[in-house]
């Protein structure tokens, strides 16, 4: 079973405009959504027939309907109750311009006896568990502290970890040593506080991620090139061409095929070129997370996977868990 962790859920409504113009609006419909990396990434994985459950802190009124959108949406999932409110978004989509905005609401503080409920939580999830993901921002100490001692107790029970966080304290999970990294480009750059504009210094970095025995790891930029590593083997991906609706939770849909190639033991080329074309697919789709297997496997065709530097062994080459 794969375990989602996710810190900050979010109660998503989505409002409907034929058009908008200044003044007054009148939305023609409107939907509330289930929103956060980890529980997108759970949205995923049902569709893909992976088994998975979801972590969540859950509070107030927000934290109410959440519970009932996602069970709405058969996602399986925990709760650790807050006294704080869960956060909100609201999502507007002008269908004239083809555009959507969203706007984030305030994000709620937990206290210390919620963190320590929630590591006693995760604790026992994790040995009932093959992966474990850990996404969603590490913008303060309270997340950061959650996720740090995730993945030292995935170490603990032997554990697949996948970190796809962000952050000011990012660069101490790092050195945790997760099993499995992926980050977008814009967000590593702010966390590690680094620029990454020339290909030696994206192979440079993803040289120091094996250093700290991170045996996978995905660079992602968009409808840019990808950068991989496989233990100390370096691969540039180039996704195919779409015609791009919204971003939102590619990534995210980037990370599920990982897992789903990890869970199925699939070879890193096809998982990482089935996880190449699940983000095109997302970013094709007003829909979040909601890839269908059989369009991304077709389109994954088109996804070239190039090695960098040193050549993989075919010959006596001993196995991993992702061969």
């Amino acid at each position: 079973m794969v375990l989602t962790v996710t810190i900050n859920p979010l109660i998503e409504k989505r409002l409907y405009f034929k058009s908008i113009k200044s003044g007054n609006n009148r939305a023609y419909k409107e939907k509330f959504t289930a929103g956060g990396k980890g529980i997108n990434i759970s949205r995923q994985l049902n569709l893909l027939g992976i088994k998975n459950h979801s972590l969540i802190f859950l509070g107030g009124s927000n934290g109410k309907r959440l519970r009932n959108v996602l069970e709405n949406e058969n996602i399986n999932f925990s709760v650790v109750s807050t006294k704080s409110e869960t956060r909100e978004a609201t999502l507007v989509f002008d269908e004239s311009k083809k555009k959507l905005t969203t706007f984030f609401g305030v994000n709620h503080p937990v206290t210390s006896n919620e963190i320590a409920n929630f590591i006693s939580k995760l604790e026992k999830a994790i040995i009932n568990s093959s992966i474990v993901v850990f996404a969603g921002s590490t913008q303060n100490l309270e997340s950061t502290e959650i996720i740090k001692e995730g993945i030292k107790l995935c170490h603990k029970y032997d554990k697949i970890s996948v970190l796809d966080s962000y952050g000011e304290n990012y660069a101490e999970l790092i050195d945790l040593q997760p099993v499995v990294l992926h980050n977008n480009f814009t967000e590593l750059e702010k966390s590690l506080k680094i620029k990454l504009d020339t290909e030696k210094k994206i192979l440079n970095l993803l040289k120091s991620f094996y250093e700290k025995n991170i045996n996978l790891a995905y660079l992602t930029n968009g409808e840019k090139f990808i950068y991989a590593s496989k233990s100390d083997f370096v691969y540039k991906l180039i996704p195919p061409k779409i015609k791009e609706k919204d971003s939102t939770g590619s990534g995210d849909a980037f990370v599920s095929a990982i897992i789903y190639g990890l869970e199925k033991a699939l070879i890193f080329n096809d998982f990482s070129k089935l996880a190449t074309s699940f983000g095109a697919v997302n970013a094709s789709s007003w829909d979040i997370c909601k890839v269908n297997l059989k369009d991304a496997q077709k389109l994954s065709e088109e996804v070239i996977l190039e090695e960098i530097g040193k050549k993989m062994k075919i010959i006596n080459d001993s196995p991993t868990i992702y061969d």
